[in-house]
């Protein structure tokens, strides 16, 4: 059998955990080649008291790119991922790039997070939207917006499950097979998410999502990168949730029980709360069962 060979592009940091630093080890374990590309590098996520790097433009994509060209190695790849993308003409190469590789391999999977902000607010340029929303979601073949940018990308304001699978149904329109709207705020109570998702196929299902009292990152790149992995192993929408979210809350709560014996009777600082990624290395193989659990909704979209 052939090793699946993901391209991810993606921020990379040089202590932490987000971007290509929280997607690769997860995929890595669950069997994946992984190649990065990274968008941007800091020494670490924007939620320290200090952050330094550098933004990559366009023309540092197509550098690599073409070199991989050179070397016909695009042709390998059986996914590409993308996930923080900071310019504009960086987003846009990627959109040229997935659209010839999509020609060459017409069974690569494309796998989008669309990386612009949450709850009402960007934390990118806004001229990167009409670049996802008019150029690079025709291509993708799963696409994992939250809230915020689901509504961004359809122009549907969403105050309900119903607007939420209005959302959901554009996307699909858009030619994207699986839809998830990977958090928002309809699950009706303040110590919860709700996770709504849909493959083109009919199965639509929910997820109630529950929080923890601390602030987490790369958590998205984390859910993005296993969902990839599960839904190429097999896994049909509702069990590829339920195995990445289960994970997840794994992985968070012993994140949060080391913060808290680190800080002791102070609240956890943002290196204090990075991933344990390399201790969980169990649950990414094995996830628990019997944890947010989806239900599978009546309407099929």
């Amino acid at each position: 059998m052939t090793t699946p060979h993901v391209l991810s592009i993606q921020s990379h940091v040089v202590r932490g955990y987000v971007g290509n630093k929280s997607a690769s080890f997860p995929l890595q374990v669950l069997g994946f080649e992984v190649d990065a590309i990274n968008s941007v590098q800091l020494c670490n996520h924007t939620g320290y008291s200090h952050f330094a790097g550098q933004v990559l433009q366009a023309s540092d994509f197509e550098t690599l790119v073409d070199g991989l060209k050179r070397n016909s190695l695009t042709s390998d790849y059986t996914h590409v991922l993308t996930g923080y993308v900071g310019s504009p003409s960086f987003l846009e190469g990627v959109c040229q790039a997935v659209k010839e590789m999509k020609q060459t391999n017409p069974n690569l999977t494309f796998v989008c997070d669309p990386v612009m902000g949450d709850n009402g607010k960007f934390y990118v340029p806004e001229s990167l939207l009409p670049i996802y929303r008019d150029q690079l979601i025709q291509y993708a073949d799963i696409i994992t917006p939250n809230q915020f940018e689901a509504e961004l990308l359809t122009g549907v304001s969403i105050k309900t499950k119903d607007d939420a699978l209005l959302a959901i149904e554009k996307l699909h329109n858009r030619g994207c097979n699986v839809v998830i709207i990977t958090s928002s705020n309809l699950s009706g109570s303040d110590d919860s998410l709700l996770l709504l998702g849909s493959s083109r196929n009919g199965e639509t299902m929910e997820v109630s999502i529950p929080m923890l009292p601390a602030v987490f990152v790369g958590t998205g790149d984390l859910f993005t990168a296993l969902m990839l992995a599960w839904l190429h192993k097999g896994e049909s929408l509702s069990s590829a949730c339920q195995k990445t979210l289960s994970c997840m809350q794994t992985v968070l709560a012993r994140t949060l029980q080391h913060a808290q014996e680190r800080a002791g009777t102070a609240k956890p600082n943002a290196g204090q709360l990075e991933l344990r990624l390399i201790q969980s290395k169990d649950v990414i193989e094995n996830p628990p069962a019997g944890v947010c659990q989806p239900t599978v909704l009546q309407r099929s979209l």
